[in-house]
């Protein structure tokens, strides 16, 4: 691993795809504040152009050795810039899923891609953060932005509410990750980097002091908080229903891909000694999740609500790949979330479109959709069966490789319970399925038959849309090309830089 210790203020080989999207961020500034455009919506459009530089220049850097600069707070490797160009790619779809929402319901564009693109930046050097400060700055610039964005609908009761609880719990589970950051950082003998906190506690020979454990569980607890994983899910419900569903579209995924590099990232190098506890911490964790998020999904009247508890479920999924460990454990997580991507941001922008047309997001309310929109139907019926890994669609083939990765490293309770919560989550799928495709004209409600759907000639005119027809066409067709995904991650994906494999 190449170290570059100089005190350079601007190491583009290291954070050049963050610092693209800072000038940009800061042209958007200077264009709304200084020329006072009058077409906002072309503030979308040179965000939008900011991240596609950024992915294209990620892309070119998976084949750059791995290196350590800015005297050590990041740390630049393959792992992290794949991670990074999954970030890049959520918030590009979401600003698709945002430009007709904010016209439609008369929100400030220009403060809402600020914050789009400033939690975008805080997720990106969260994946590559190496030391404790820049973790802890990078974590609240994520988090902060995202308080923001759920709140942005200030006059919307719900809205308020949501905002409120997830300052509050997000508060409360920062402190606790600092509260186990400190514990690491005083075991250590006052070290703030990542490898040398765990070559502290080695000199130190607190690594088998009770002391690491406690790091261990409080650092679990805060990052919990973050996936929503259970039991620190409680915020989850309440924020997906209240906040504007663009906002939870990009936090149900950006925010876990963030979450889960952090995760590998912290407990690779500094617990590698306490590997048997935290794996079995995880399993836990991952089992709770999958089965009480999708238990209670079945139960759930609205839509928002409905994908809390699934995206609940699917952190579980996700979690396998990390407890397997090993290389292609990995590679199954990382495949996944690409899928992931589609399928549950397809969902939310059929829901976006459905809820701008009928001002609803209630299930029952979307009984006899079929009658008025059948590609409005279709398109959200095969994101849900994607979501629920019924074959031959993306997702049958991201969770076939996940739990083979599982079974193959002798993780057959684990695998049993993810096959056995698969099913249930089906079950509810489907019963959302057969509302959307009832055709008893004395069953649809009042939503439905006032409902206006759109024709052929001005599908392309609605960025909604475009956005449905990406998901859609990923999420039936990205599993076949499963195998050279899996190669071209494989080749470029680095990790023996902090796991030893």
């Amino acid at each position: 691993m190449d170290l570059e210790f100089d005190f350079s203020f601007f190491y583009v080989n290291t954070i050049l795809p963050e610092c693209i999207l800072i000038i940009f961020l800061i042209i958007i500034l200077i264009l709304d504040l200084i020329l006072e455009i009058k077409n906002k919506s072309l503030l979308f459009y040179i965000s939008l152009l900011g991240l596609s530089l950024s992915i294209f220049i990620l892309f070119f850097q998976l084949e750059k050795e791995p290196t350590i600069s800015f005297s050590g707070n990041f740390q630049d490797d393959s792992f992290n810039r794949i991670f990074q160009i999954l970030i890049a790619l959520c918030s590009i779809l979401c600003i698709f899923l945002s430009i007709d929402f904010i016209e439609c319901t008369k929100l400030s564009i220009t403060e809402f891609i600020i914050f789009l693109v400033t939690a975008t930046i805080g997720a990106m050097f969260l994946c590559s953060a190496n030391d404790l400060i820049t973790i802890f700055v990078s974590l609240e610039c994520l988090s902060l932005c995202s308080y923001l964005l759920s709140g942005y609908t200030k006059k919307d009761i719900r809205s308020n509410e949501a905002v409120m609880k997830y300052l509050l719990i997000g508060g409360l589970s920062s402190s606790i990750l600092v509260y186990g950051f400190s514990w690491l950082y005083g075991l250590s003998g006052g070290e703030l980097q990542l490898q040398k906190i765990s070559d502290g506690l080695i000199n130190t020979e607190m690594y088998n002091y009770s002391g690491s454990l406690i790091a261990l569980v409080f650092i679990t607890v805060g990052i919990g908080f973050k996936l929503s994983l259970v039991p620190f899910h409680q915020w989850t419900p309440d924020v997906y229903e209240g906040s504007p569903t663009p906002v939870v579209a990009f936090l149900s995924v950006a925010s876990k891909i963030a979450g889960l590099a952090l995760l590998v990232r912290i407990f690779n190098i500094v617990f590698p000694f306490l590997f048997n506890q935290w794996h079995f911490l995880f399993k836990i964790l991952a089992i709770c999740s999958m089965i009480l998020g999708n238990i209670v999904a079945i139960t759930q009247t609205s839509m928002k609500r409905m994908l809390a508890y699934s995206s609940i479920s699917q952190i579980g999924y996700l979690m396998i790949g990390i407890i397997v460990g090993d290389f292609n454990g990995y590679t199954s997580m990382i495949v996944y979330l690409l899928f992931y991507i589609f399928m549950n941001l397809g969902i939310f922008a059929c829901i976006i479109l459905f809820g701008l047309r009928t001002g609803t997001d209630n299930i029952r309310d979307y009984n006899g959709l079929i009658l008025k929109d059948p590609l409005l139907t279709f398109s959200l019926a095969l994101c849900l069966l994607s979501l629920g890994g019924i074959p031959p669609l993306s997702g049958f083939f991201g969770k076939l490789y996940l739990f083979w990765c599982a079974w193959k490293d002798g993780l057959y309770f684990l695998v049993f319970i993810g096959l056995f919560t698969s099913i249930i989550s089906i079950y509810y799928y489907l019963k959302i399925i057969k509302l959307l495709i009832t055709e008893e004209t004395k069953e649809v409600t009042s939503y439905i038959q006032t409902y206006t759907g759109f024709s052929f000639p001005i599908f392309y005119k609605n960025s909604i849309q475009v956005s449905i027809i990406i998901c859609v066409i990923a999420s039936m067709f990205l599993g076949i090309f499963m195998n050279p995904i899996i190669y071209i991650i494989q080749n470029n994906l680095n990790l023996n830089s902090f796991i030893n494999i």
